[in-house]
């Protein structure tokens, strides 16, 4: 199965070529690698020029074309037409030597599929069960992991997700990959994170990512799977593993980053659910407002005080906004 791998970056030189050399030691290789560099200097393209890559295209665009979502467009645009498979990872990710090898068997494994997300290992500790039942661990398909306070205090309130991990709940604020356990095992899912994913190539025909996420595209990965599910099969295969080690090079301030999780969380809920009753519009509030208090009241405890604080405005300004001029969906 020939297969195209794109590495949309900003600004990470030294974060894109560790990826590369994991890429190199992959037991199965790309047939086409391609880097779609936004970065406003030459860094990254003169380190490029000192280590060579085999099948790697290069390709650096203009303000016209930065921006996360409209660099995947642009490089689905290069993409081989003899290539089944469109692979997408983040920059600043280290891969297992089996990710390629483990990410294609899927789709022989399950045909109908026409999108698989890989999955990261290094952020969270998973144990199996040992038969306890603790209200500050999640449980799920006989393995634990520790339960977030933010998901700890929604119980309290009647607001924890109503769906299994990677399904949207009704009023949107769900459980990601990360709550998915280290099993091996393939899962059902209708979203995982675009930074470590992959698609048929057919699905572009008829599909790209959404031109309303602009700059960083948070949860533009989610909007796009959201969509494909209702076409089709999408999974994640726990198998398929690396590390993601989140540089700091190229995010946005904790202002914006703020807001885009309240307007962008707002637009992919609609995604999947057009037309929700008044009970999930009023969880949804709510549980934007009590997430929203959490991360003020996180001043006390985190590191750096003064981003927490930052980053409750910007969800405070994004939640206000949705009440004079919310986002329109795309069709």
């Amino acid at each position: 199965m020939k297969f195209t791998l794109i590495i949309c970056t900003y600004m990470r030189p030294k974060a894109l070529l560790n990826l590369l050399n994991s890429v190199i030691n992959q037991t199965l290789y790309p047939n086409q690698i391609l880097v779609i560099d936004g970065s406003t200097d030459s860094e990254t393209q003169q380190v490029l020029e000192k280590h060579r890559v085999q099948n790697l295209s290069y390709n650096k665009v203009d303000a016209q074309h930065r921006g996360l979502t409209k660099q995947r467009n642009f490089g689905i645009s290069k993409v081989d037409q003899h290539s089944e498979v469109v692979c997408f990872l983040d920059d600043d990710t280290i891969l297992a030597v089996d990710y390629f090898k483990h990410l294609l068997e899927t789709y022989t494994q399950y045909p109908k599929a026409l999108g698989v997300g890989g999955y990261i290992t290094n952020e969270v500790q998973w144990h199996k069960t040992d038969g306890s039942k603790d209200f500050k661990r999640f449980y799920y398909d006989n393995w634990m992991r520790s339960e977030p306070l933010r998901f700890r205090i929604r119980k309290w309130f009647g607001l924890a997700p109503d769906t299994p991990p990677c399904y949207l709940p009704t009023f949107s604020h769900g459980r990601s990959v990360s709550f998915l356990p280290p099993s091996g095992k393939v899962y059902p899912v209708e979203q995982f994170m675009g930074g470590v994913a992959s698609y048929r190539s057919s699905v572009f025909k008829t599909m790209q990512f959404s031109t309303y996420f602009e700059g960083y595209g948070l949860y533009e990965d989610t909007d796009f799977c959201l969509r494909l599910s209702k076409k089709g099969e999408l999974y994640v295969n726990t198998s398929a593993q690396l590390a993601h080690y989140h540089d700091a090079e190229g995010r946005p301030n904790k202002y914006k980053y703020g807001k885009m999780v309240v307007r962008n969380g707002w637009y992919i809920w609609r995604v999947k659910y057009a037309k929700p009753n008044l009970a999930a519009r009023l969880k949804w509030h709510l549980t934007a407002g009590l997430l929203m208090s959490l991360t003020l009241f996180g001043c006390f405890t985190a590191r750096d005080k003064r981003a927490a604080i930052v980053e409750s405005f910007g969800r405070f300004d994004g939640w206000l906004s949705l009440w004079i001029d919310k986002p329109e969906i795309e069709a």
